[in-house]
């Protein structure tokens, strides 16, 4: 049973996930991303990490897409009526082989590195995950939790500032 509904789930994020490329209208390829998420935070949950599943609902797919939609919305973002060229779809499917191709090789043929971190199941059943996860992040990885932050930050300046030139 268990095997059945990861491959639907699994199913579903790749499906989601080509809708993200494939569609033309940038809010629908936000809401195909969206639900990309809802299907990630569904392997987490199946991975016994409520927390992280918790944290990917309401991060990602609430206060991120959020404000994805807000600056698509803001930069009055179009669709694109002209048809790209077949060169760079070429390019771009030459790649995503070779990647795919390239992740399937280290999947398949390639060891794990065999390093164990400093956690067991029972430190985490003991202690527990969020105050696991809320002592790395707050004392291990204070310094890129706050450049990400003002990266975001920039991110939305930058858009007020676009949207602001063509008024």
């Amino acid at each position: 049973m268990e095997n059945i509904f990861f491959t639907i789930v699994a199913a579903t994020a790749v499906i989601s996930s080509i809708l993200v490329i494939t569609c033309k209208n940038p809010i629908n390829s936000a809401l195909s991303l969206v639900m990309t998420f809802f299907c990630l935070a569904t392997f987490y949950v199946m991975l016994d990490a409520p927390f992280m599943a918790a944290i990917q609902v309401i991060v990602y797919a609430g206060a991120i897409m959020v404000l994805i939609i807000f600056v698509i919305m803001l930069l009055n973002v179009r669709t694109e009526s002209g048809r790209k060229s077949s060169h760079a779809v070429l390019a771009g499917s030459i790649i995503g082989l070779f990647v795919l191709i390239q992740t399937c090789y280290f999947l398949f043929k390639s060891s794990l590195t065999g390093s164990r971190g400093g956690m067991d199941t029972a430190m985490i059943e003991r202690v527990g995950h969020v105050e696991l996860i809320g002592n790395a992040l707050y004392t291990d990885f204070l310094l890129p939790f706050e450049i990400t932050s003002l990266l975001l930050l920039a991110a939305i300046i930058g858009a007020v500032i676009l949207s602001k030139r063509k008024i």
